[in-house]
């Protein structure tokens, strides 16, 4: 969550304590949002909150594909699924 007296920076101020900002960026955990001549210029996050955004928006972008297709009537039975999977990778073993 966006602290507002806290995770809103200006360019100068960021780039005189570039050092600090990171490691505060990394010990809370917070979005920061970097201003330039007051206005919102970038949002700095951690390596990994930028693959979990990338992540989460190849999951949706997937999903929304998948629910056009079943939309379009682009699907296939159970059995026309397991005889496709069966000849690309052989039947499973029985349990």
């Amino acid at each position: 969550m966006l602290n507002i007296a806290e995770d809103i920076l200006p360019i100068g101020e960021f780039k005189t304590h570039a050092a600090k900002v990171l490691r505060q960026l990394r010990e809370n955990g917070r979005a920061l949002v970097i201003t330039q001549n007051g206005k919102p210029a970038a949002v700095l996050i951690t390596p990994e909150e930028f693959d979990h955004l990338r992540e989460h928006h190849r999951f949706l972008a997937a999903l929304r594909e998948g629910l056009a297709d079943a939309d379009a009537g682009r699907v296939i039975s159970d059995a026309e699924l397991e005889r496709d999977l069966d000849a690309e990778f052989g039947p499973l073993a029985p349990r």
